[in-house]
């Protein structure tokens, strides 16, 4: 269901370019071209003009094929990328008034590691394979400035087994698990530093079926009962069908259509989310 809370969020004009860029980059590429590599220069727009805004408690899914543009989108987001320009707002930081994109890098650590969690598609980008499941949680609660021990070894039991990790193998290594099992240590540790806002990336990629659907399921709980906002990004619409209320489609580095969830997939009114839409059934 789409929610009516306040903006957690707001992103305006963003654009990501790879490449030395000319003047006809945004006007050459782009869906109605069929590419978003410029033919003047070879530049790659990766991501032009996305505006959006996030609503509190509510999961925003954005899908797109492979190159869509989606995936860049939250590592810009999550300061992994360095955007090519744009403005970003986030209600929790500066009241809600400062551009995260002008900050310093110190700024922009603070932001990740205390009102930020991220989830990757491969969990070994989210977690390091040499701590154990409670050494990667307390990792980031230790960014998130938590440094008594008990406190954390405390948290970090608690946040396994809210993620359905058991709490005695808190001390054994990310090799000693399953994909699954790796997943949900990292969302575990996204989840640490009780982020107000939290980023999902094509976290069921490469996972069985059965896997799959118990990963969705824990998504969904765990934003009932603590109502984080969520951006989840998926080239499955079915993952968006079963958790977001709104949805975004994006497709060579634009956004071409955005409404709620439901509507977009029971009457899309682009080509492309046609064509995206028919392919699932």
């Amino acid at each position: 269901m789409q929610q009516s809370g306040k903006t957690v969020m707001n992103i305006h004009g963003l654009n990501k370019i790879y490449g030395a860029g000319c003047p006809h980059c945004f006007e050459l590429t782009g869906p109605e071209h069929g590419s978003n590599i410029c033919p003047e220069c070879g530049t790659v727009v990766a991501c032009h003009d996305i505006s959006l805004d996030l609503k509190q408690g509510e999961i925003l899914g954005i899908v797109g094929e492979s190159g869509s543009g989606k995936s860049t989108l939250v590592r810009c987001l999550y300061f992994d990328e360095k955007i090519s320009g744009g403005e970003c707002y986030l209600a929790a930081y500066g009241d809600g008034k400062t551009n995260l994109f002008k900050e310093t890098a110190q700024r922009k650590r603070y932001i990740r590691d205390h009102l930020m969690g991220m989830v990757y598609q491969n969990p070994l980008l989210g977690i390091k394979p040499h701590f154990t499941a409670g050494g990667n949680v307390a990792e980031k609660l230790l960014t998130a400035d938590m440094y008594n021990f008990a406190a954390i070894r405390s948290r970090a039991k608690e946040l396994l087994l809210r993620t359905e990790v058991p709490t005695s193998r808190i001390d054994s290594f990310p090799a000693d698990f399953s994909g699954g099992m790796q997943q949900r240590v990292q969302i575990a540790k996204a989840l640490a530093n009780n982020p107000p806002l939290l980023f999902l990336d094509e976290i069921t990629t490469g996972l069985d079926v059965s896997v799959q659907a118990k990963v969705l399921d824990l998504i969904k709980e765990i934003q009932r009962e603590l109502k984080i906002t969520m951006l989840v990004i998926s080239h499955d619409l079915m993952v968006v069908r079963m958790l977001a209320g709104r949805t975004i489609v994006m497709k060579s580095g634009r956004i071409v259509e955005s409404g709620l969830t439901d509507q977009i997939l029971e009457d899309p009114q682009q080509p492309y989310t046609q064509l995206l839409v028919h392919s699932m059934l």
